[in-house]
């Protein structure tokens, strides 16, 4: 998974690391761009298959994958939402959701009561989309830090967004469904985050978070072999500001 903060820039980036790494899946957070302008036939040329959900200038989420995507699904039933956040498909047996949870910019915002709500919508929905498909990976930028270990600078974050209790609740309610944080089942190095702000020197100097994640149910659980956060993309020239998280599952 991997918030790449507009597909316009990024592109090229998003076609080396897929053409280096092969993955089976990824999903992209933050493309920025309408479906009308997604790059389908770049990525066809070496060799995956994608669907989108997109609009201009913000949002937009995209699975791409080496293998069919079959049952495409877009949006959270029974939530009306112009923004372009959540879709899934099945590929391989295995339901991919992927997700742009909201910021919520601040605690005393209204977008912070969006994304509570938002988070609210879409543990119901899983809830459902679990019972249909048992192994399912919810993949994405979930704009939450579980834990203090996932922040840089844990006091300095007390109580603001992408940190507060609410939202660590509401991820706690994702895991409750049946889900676990595959980063944390295995041995991992401290300090490890996905994302850095661009100002203050914050990749140079490790200032991050960990807010990008890969939850995966239990009937996949055997299937985890290997958890890590590549940081090279970050050190790119004119990189985003997240870096690929990534999930290896045997056959």
């Amino acid at each position: 998974t991997w918030n790449v903060n507009s597909l316009n820039v990024r592109l090229p980036h998003v076609l080396d690391w897929c053409t280096a790494n092969q993955p089976d899946v990824l999903c992209l957070q933050e493309t920025k761009q309408e479906d009308s302008k997604f790059p389908y036939e770049a990525l066809t040329a070496i060799g995956y298959n994608a669907i989108h959900s997109g609009q201009k200038t913000y949002n937009g989420v995209a699975i791409l994958s080496r293998h069919v995507l079959e049952h495409p699904s877009y949006g959270i039933p029974d939530f009306a939402d112009e923004q372009k956040r959540l879709i899934a498909a099945t590929v391989k047996g295995i339901r991919i959701v992927c997700a742009y949870i909201p910021n919520g910019q601040s605690v005393d915002s209204d977008k912070y009561q969006y994304k509570l709500n938002w988070l609210a919508s879409l543990t119901t929905h899983l809830q459902a989309e679990l019972a249909a498909h048992p192994k399912l990976a919810l993949l994405g930028d979930y704009n939450i830090a579980p834990e203090d270990r996932d922040v840089h600078d844990p006091a300095a974050w007390l109580g603001q967004v992408l940190v507060s209790e609410p939202e660590r609740t509401a991820f706690q309610g994702l895991v409750g469904l049946g889900l676990h944080d595959t980063f944390r089942l295995f041995e991992q190095p401290e300090a490890s985050f996905s994302w850095w702000d661009y100002r203050m020197a914050g990749f140079r100097r490790n200032l991050g978070l960990r807010i990008d994640h890969i939850l995966v149910s239990t009937p996949l659980l055997a299937a985890c072999k290997a958890s890590w956060i590549d940081k090279a993309p970050r050190k790119l020239e004119r990189p985003s500001d997240h870096t690929p998280v990534v999930l290896e599952l045997s056959e």
